[in-house]
Order: structure tokens, then sequence, then C-alpha cells
């Protein structure tokens, strides 16, 4: 049963159909499946598989994954609540877009994506001063600062990774919080997050998943 119920779902997700993927969810805590299997076993997976899509073969667009990725973010928020017991939070990220740079897509998919796999995540939205991704990580004590920049003006500029890197360091707080970045530049040149003393970067939401987990590991323990 639950094989067929992932299915529909991803239908779901391609037809970038919001209401009938809920009213799936819905179904499914009727017919008795958990919503700890259902957030697990059907919503990561599939926001995990259309990523794969989308890099490997092209078989999604990116403005379906855009949707796919707000749909899970309601389908987490949805199921959350209904848990037998608070799962486990595996870390705080402030995202946001590098100061200069009003391009959101790519972020909000990478929000979605550490979302479903139970990061907390605080979106400060487009054109973001250095000082605010700072500021927001240490009142929210957050251990990674994410960055997006779609232009490599704004992803070398002056008032991005570069300076949150200065503020940190001038600030004493560079073991306590990472930068990992990502967007079109750092695509087109892989070690480019070098160039802006970023931690690291990644290509896609599921890799910016997969890495931030790795960065939370290095950060000590408060």
């Amino acid at each position: 049963m639950l094989q067929s119920f992932v299915s529909r779902y991803y239908e779901a997700l391609l037809d970038t159909d919001r209401d009938q993927a809920l009213a799936l969810l819905t179904k499914s805590l009727e017919d008795g499946v958990s919503p700890e299997e259902i957030v697990f076993e059907v919503v990561t997976p599939a926001i995990e598989r259309m990523s794969r899509d989308l890099t490997r073969d092209l078989a999604t667009t990116l403005s379906q994954h855009f949707i796919a990725a707000q749909i899970s973010e309601a389908a987490i928020e949805m199921l959350l609540p209904l848990f037998s017991s608070a799962p486990e939070i595996k870390g705080s990220v402030v995202i946001g877009t590098s100061s200069g740079d009003f391009h959101g897509l790519g972020k909000k998919i990478v929000r979605g994506c550490l979302r479903t796999k139970m990061f907390t995540v605080t979106d400060l939205g487009v054109n973001v001063p250095a000082e605010r991704f700072v500021d927001q990580a240490v009142s929210l004590g957050a251990s990674v600062i994410a960055i997006s920049a779609m232009m490599v003006h704004t992803a070398l500029g002056p008032d991005g990774a570069l300076k949150v890197r200065q503020i940190l360091r001038q600030r004493g707080l560079e073991p306590r919080i990472k930068i990992i970045v990502g967007g079109a530049p750092f695509r087109f040149d892989g070690n480019l997050y070098r160039s802006v003393c970023a931690d690291a970067w990644a290509d896609n939401g599921i890799e910016a998943t997969r890495v931030i987990a790795g960065l939370v590991k290095e950060v000590p323990p408060a």
C-alpha cells in the first residue's frame, strides 16, 4: 500500500499539484500510516528523487523543483505536530541571498530540502547584508550560514561571503559558525568557494543537506 502511495505522491509533485499531494498525505494518515513513515519514507525520498532527476537527466524543471520544495515544506509543517515524539532537530541554519542579489529561487529549494531533513531553517530573504547573516546566526544559535548568489559579482562582492567570513573572524565566531555557498557561479568553478573563504559549497538542495549535516558535526558543542 505504501509503495502505491509513494508513486501517487510523486506524480502529484511532478504535476505541481499541492492540493492533491496534501490530500494524499491526509488519506494516508486516515489509512493508518504513521506521520513518521510518511515523512521519512514518502516526502523526503520524493524530493530527493526530484533532485536526482533535475541534475542527472533533466526529467524535471527548476520551477517544478521549486514548487515541490514548497509542497514538501507544507507537508512537514502538517506532519511534525503529529509525531509520537518530538523529532531530533539536526541543526539550525540561516539562509539568504548575498547582498545585491535578488534571485531567491535556488535558496527556497534548498530551504525546502533542509526542512525535510529535520533542520531548523531561518530564511532571511534576498539582498542580505553580511552583518545581518552573522547577527541572526548568533541570535538564533545557528551553526551554519548558507549564502546563495546567482551572479559572479554578488558571489565575489565585498559584502558577500567574504565579509561574512571577516565578521566571524573579528568576533571570534569561526569555530561556532560555518559558511556554505551555492548558486550558478560556484557550479562553473568548483573551487570558487575557496576564493570567498567559505567552508563548503553545494550544487543542489539535496547535496546541500548532506554538506550542511557534515558542517554541523564540525561545530563544537555549546
